[in-house]
């Protein structure tokens, strides 16, 4: 379960969207949730170093920290436990650096903040986070934030996607325990994919015999599979089962015609591999999805293998 929750925060509205989400949680399990605020060097000369003015560098950070305890005085009216940290240097490092050294195993942050918003669905900072952090996370769409206020959200009807593999089974426990406590309805979805048989000419008739007997075999243990978790569950849990060319399309069209306010689900499923933080599905509800998303690592930092990138920047510091 979770422990200790990050929010990390740049004083802009749009990033205190994840602070009632995050209040949610922090109750559900009990965690403690600490606001961290990270102070940039953003101003460089015509040689591209940082230049700084000392006077108005300590403004700012005592600008930062004047911040962070307002922030403290407003979840003071709630029984949460809360800290906060003021950081120096650029943000996603910062972030990434705080989560692997203080036992974060949850971080809660929006897609946006003070760049505000943009076409894109996560802004960079965001994106180098949630691809480098490799715990789980929380992402709140900035652009469908009602409110900023510390009062916990309710999730009316929380989304699991399922494929039978025990990967992706891995989130259930987490959704079943946020949607008790937070009085959801909990939604089980398993998509059957349409084998694909590439061709540049249309199917002989036995070839498309071949594949409804296939998608009917995927059907019927699906539909099984569902039963099976659903008698584990509470009986208010909904499943539903789709058969589609495109499992991810049929995903959001659940979400969208199901009304659902949280999807969650584990980083990777039955196809998922260890060298990536993600696998497909997860990464196109990050670039895509328009609800909240709760993503849970099923792999720890020590079974995930680290980037060509992430190796480049070690052997670069150990020269």
């Amino acid at each position: 379960m979770f422990d200790h929750i990050l929010v990390p925060l740049d004083k802009s509205q749009l990033a205190e969207c994840a602070l009632p989400h995050a209040a949610t949680l922090a109750r559900a399990f009990r965690a403690r949730i600490t606001l961290l605020h990270i102070v940039e060097r953003d101003s460089f000369g015509d040689g591209g170093e940082s230049i700084v003015d000392p006077l108005g560098w300590q403004a700012r950070k005592a600008e930062a920290r004047t911040y962070l305890d307002e922030l403290a005085a407003r979840f003071a009216k709630t029984d949460l436990r809360v800290d906060t940290t003021l950081l120096e240097g650029p943000a996603a490092e910062r972030i990434v650096e705080f989560t692997g050294s203080h036992g974060i195993d949850l971080i809660a942050l929006t897609s946006h903040g003070q760049s505000g918003l943009s076409g894109w669905n996560v802004s960079s900072v965001v994106q180098k986070v949630i691809l480098c952090a490799h715990v789980p996370v929380m992402i709140v769409r900035a652009y469908a934030c009602p409110t900023t206020a510390i009062a916990e959200t309710r999730y009316r009807r929380l989304m699991v996607s399922l494929d039978g593999s025990p990967r992706a089974e891995h989130v259930l426990p987490l959704a079943a325990t946020l949607a008790h406590t937070s009085g959801s309805q909990l939604v089980l979805a398993h998509v059957v994919n349409t084998p694909e048989v590439p061709r540049r000419t249309s199917l002989t008739e036995e070839e498309s015999g071949l594949v409804d007997r296939l998608t009917e075999l995927n059907r019927a243990r699906g539909i099984k599979y569902l039963g099976q978790l659903q008698a584990r569950l509470p009986p208010s849990t909904e499943v539903h089962l789709v058969v589609s060319e495109d499992p991810a399309a049929a995903l959001h069209d659940l979400v969208d015609q199901g009304e659902i306010d949280l999807v969650a689900l584990s980083a990777h499923g039955y196809t998922g591999e260890t060298r990536w933080p993600y696998g497909s599905t997860a990464l196109n509800f990050i670039a895509n999805g328009t609800t909240p998303l709760l993503i849970v690592q099923d792999l720890s930092p020590h079974e995930l293998e680290k980037t060509r990138a992430e190796r480049a920047k070690q052997e670069a510091k150990g020269h």
